[in-house]
This record gives structure tokens, sequence and C-alpha cells, in this order.
């Protein structure tokens, strides 16, 4: 009996883990375009996919640093950029897996020749691609490439001075 009653509460638990997990939402470029242009406090934006050995290794180092400078004012945002077949299945159990912290969206597009140059026009769309933004400062940054934690706080600094 009591077998029982430590399954069903585990089953619940699990229950509630799962809903209180994050949901991935799917977005288009022009909503992120929006973020970007209302965005009132420092805002990094992180292009990203689950497939993306560089995108998974530097992860930690955003999260660390929103964590460090989130009285500051800093969001961070990660966007995954994998296809349509892994969402949201394998999206939404890597950031469970994870337990990535800030928020995760999908960009749902498939053309890059559409959407990268709405991001940054020399975007060639590699990944791991970031974007630093502080609109209040018309500070701007954006990077093609893999971010070591000593470079990203580099850049966040320059954003929130």
């Amino acid at each position: 009996m009591k077998f029982k009653y430590l399954f069903v509460g585990l089953l619940c638990f699990l229950f509630v883990q799962s809903v209180m997990a994050q949901q991935v939402k799917g977005v288009k470029v022009t909503e992120i375009e929006r973020m970007i242009a209302e965005s009132k406090t420092p805002l990094i934006i992180n292009f990203w996919a689950t497939y993306c050995k560089p995108c998974i290794a530097e992860m930690p180092h955003f999260e660390k640093m929103a964590a460090k400078y989130k009285d500051k004012g800093l969001t961070v945002v990660f966007v995954s950029l994998d296809m349509q077949d892994d969402y949201p299945a394998k999206v939404d159990s890597f950031v469970r897996k994870r337990k990535v912290q800030n928020k995760v969206l999908w960009l749902d597009e498939t053309n890059a020749d559409y959407f990268c140059p709405k991001i940054d026009p020399k975007w060639s769309g590699a990944i791991p691609a970031t974007l630093l933004i502080n609109t209040a400062k018309a500070h701007r940054r954006f990077f093609e490439e893999e971010l070591t934690e000593q470079e990203l706080e580099k850049e966040i600094m320059a954003i929130l001075n």
C-alpha cells in the first residue's frame, strides 16, 4: 500500500515538474525585431542549436552572466535555430535537461537569407551568433563565433557602462 502512495506521489511530482518547466515558444523574426526595438534594458540574444557543440559550450557562460548582472537589468534570450523536425520535442527536452534558466525561443523561419540580415547585415547564418544591445546607449555588437566567459563579460561591461 505504501508503494502505491509513493508511486502516485512520484507521478504527481513529475507532472508538476513538467508543467513548471519552460515551454519553448516558436517565433518569427519579426517578433525578435520587435523585442530588440522595444528593449529598454541591456539585452543579449544568443542564436544556437542543440546540434552545435560550440553553442552548447558557451551556454553556461550566458546563464552565469545573466544571473550575475540581473540587478543591472541584463536580459538574456536564447533563440534556437533547430530544424522544424526537432521542435518542440528535442528543443524542449534539451532546455529541461540542462535546466536553462533564461528565456528560450525557437525561430520559426527556414530562409536564412531572409532572417539573418534582419538580425545583422553581416550575419552569414553561422552559429553560435550573439547580439548584444543597449538601445538606451545606442550600443550594438554582433558576434558570429563562440565567446569565452571572459570575452562575454567584457562585452557585457561595455553595454552596461
